[in-house]
This record gives C-alpha cells, sequence and structure tokens, in this order.
C-alpha cells in the first residue's frame, strides 16, 4: 500500500480531538452521569449479561483495567459478577435493577445528546452526516482488519475453508463437496499461500493460492465471513493474495468461479481480470478469469 499522508492523518486526529471533545468523553461525569465514558460503556456493553473475556476482547481493554472497572461498578451495586457454572475460570457480568435502571437513563440522555447534535442541520444534512458516519464507520473497520499469511493446515485455516463450503454449500443448486477444497500442502511455503483476515482476534476471511503450472498461480477460496461483509475485505485479500503471487515468481493469476456468484464475478472484472476459455476440470466452474501481475519496484 501507498504511504499514509501527513494530510491524511492530521485530518483524522483533528476529528478526534473535535467529536471526544463534542460528545463529552473528556468529562469524568459522562452524560452528566455519576462516571466517567469506561464505565458507561462498560455497563452499556454487559447488557443482557456476558463474560469479563468476551468484554475484554470486544473492547479492547487490558484484563487488569477491566476487571478494576468491574469491580468498581459491582461496588456500587449496579454490576453483579458470577463464576460460571460449567467453567470456574470464567468470570460472568450482569446488571443489577439498579445497573439496568442506569442504562437505561444513559440511553436517553445519550439519545437526546445526539438529537441535539443533529437538530442544527437540515434534513438533507442530516442524511448526508449519516452516509458519512457509514462510510466511516465501514472503513475504520476495514482499517483495523489485520490480514495473516498462516499455514494451510493451522486451524483457523480449516475453518475458515469449512464456512466457505458451509456457505456455498447453501448456495449452489447442486451443493458443494468439501473433497474440493484446496489441501494444506497446496496452499503453503515456496509455491503457495494461505491469507486469514482478521477482526479483534476473530477469522473474518479467507483467500488461497496455489500452483497451477510454470509462471502461473490460481486463486481459490476467497471468503469473507457474513458479519465482515460489504467493507471491501474481499478485494483487499485479493490484492494481498497478488502481492504473495509476485513475491512466488507467478506473473499470472488464475481463477474460477460459480455462475450463482454473480458479486463475485463483478469483482473480479472490477478488479482488472479478464474472462478467458475453462482451464480446469473444476465441476463448479462456469466462468474463467486471468490477470498479468506486475512486480514490485
Amino acid at each position: 500500500m501507498e504511504p499514509v499522508s501527513t494530510e491524511h492523518v492530521t485530518t483524522l486526529r483533528r476529528f478526534n480531538r473535535y467529536f471526544t471533545r463534542r460528545i463529552g468523553a473528556l468529562d469524568d461525569h459522562y452524560l452528566g452521569q455519576d462516571r466517567p465514558l469506561g464505565e458507561a460503556r462498560l455497563l452499556y456493553e454487559i447488557g443482557d449479561g456476558t463474560s469479563l473475556r468476551e468484554l475484554r476482547g470486544r473492547l479492547g481493554l487490558d484484563a487488569g483495567y477491566l476487571s478494576r472497572m468491574a469491580k468498581a461498578l459491582e461496588a456500587q451495586g449496579l454490576v453483579r459478577i458470577t463464576v460460571h457454572p460449567q467453567d470456574t475460570r470464567l468470570r460472568l457480568a450482569e446488571l443489577t435493577p439498579a445497573g439496568r435502571v442506569e442504562v437505561k437513563e444513559q440511553n436517553r440522555r445519550a439519545n437526546r445528546l445526539a438529537e441535539g447534535l443533529l437538530n442544527g442541520l437540515t434534513p438533507a444534512q442530516r442524511g448526508q452526516l449519516t452516509e458519512s458516519l457509514g462510510t466511516a464507520q465501514r472503513l475504520l473497520r476495514l482499517a483495523a482488519i489485520t490480514v495473516e499469511l498462516v499455514d494451510g493446515a493451522a486451524p483457523d485455516a480449516r475453518a475458515c475453508l469449512y464456512a466457505y463450503a458451509a456457505d456455498i454449500d447453501a448456495r449452489f443448486p447442486e451443493g458443494y463437496d468439501r473433497a474440493a477444497l484446496v489441501q494444506p500442502h497446496e496452499a503453503s511455503g515456496d509455491t503457495g499461500a494461505f491469507l486469514v483476515a482478521y477482526e479483534e482476534g476473530r477469522p473474518v476471511g479467507c483467500a488461497a493460492l496455489r500452483r497451477l503450472e510454470p509462471g502461473v498461480g490460481e486463486i481459490r477460496h476467497v471468503w469473507v465471513h457474513p458479519d465482515a461483509r460489504r467493507l471491501g475485505l474481499a478485494r483487499r485479500l485479493l490484492a494481498e493474495l497478488e502481492r504473495q503471487a509476485v513475491e512466488r515468481g507467478y506473473g499470472v493469476v488464475r481463477l474460477d468461479t460459480h455462475a450463482s456468484l454473480s458479486e463475485a464475478q463483478a469483482m473480479y472484472r472490477a478488479c482488472g481480470y479478464t474472462e478467458i476459455p475453462r482451464y480446469n476440470d473444476d465441476v463448479y466452474g462456469a466462468y474463467w478469469f486471468e490477470k498479468s501481475l506486475k512486480k514490485s519496484r
């Protein structure tokens, strides 16, 4: 990727400073309640009850910091901490009646704050802002996702492939046989690659590259979890797989796709792939594509 410009960094930091001040995130009494934003957010996230482990992953908090906040809320009578009945290592957090009352009031005040921010805009401007915020959230989610090169036999790699197989088995009229999945040794080492995308530690996508013939690689199983679709992650996986192909000496990559996957066909065409005649005997293939790759300088 191109280096991040100073202008982009400055603009994002300026927005962060403005927005955190504007919503009162710097105030020890967030929304006029007797607690800072961190504790208020933790109460909200506990909701109907969850584990501290889940909260730590969801909020990206240090275990010790989360534990201290949870204990503080427990001491105030807003949260109840218990041990999981089937796993004594797991602690569960749930709201007390007083905690539910506070979260309800917190939501009321947060809605009022949001309405106050939007009140000074015309309906058209509100629509523009809402659309822009949706775009910002989508792009920030995409930016936070990491794409890692893993062994084709790694548990996360196989889990993603099995999820991919289940997904397309439901979409293909003829179903899908998992025996057609790329084998671990094909997508590892000097001739292959397997990518797994992670969002907050959870695998949300994958893509595989294997050797087809000298100088030619084949892209297989570009898949994104339903929760992470429409972010642009599939294109990011595809671009990274192309880079891996160049590193392995492939000047061309090919792929095939099923007739049912119209969105995949559109993406490949948009990413510079050209339709070619059938090059394999894949029973699920209906369209075949190829792209010439340029070596990076």
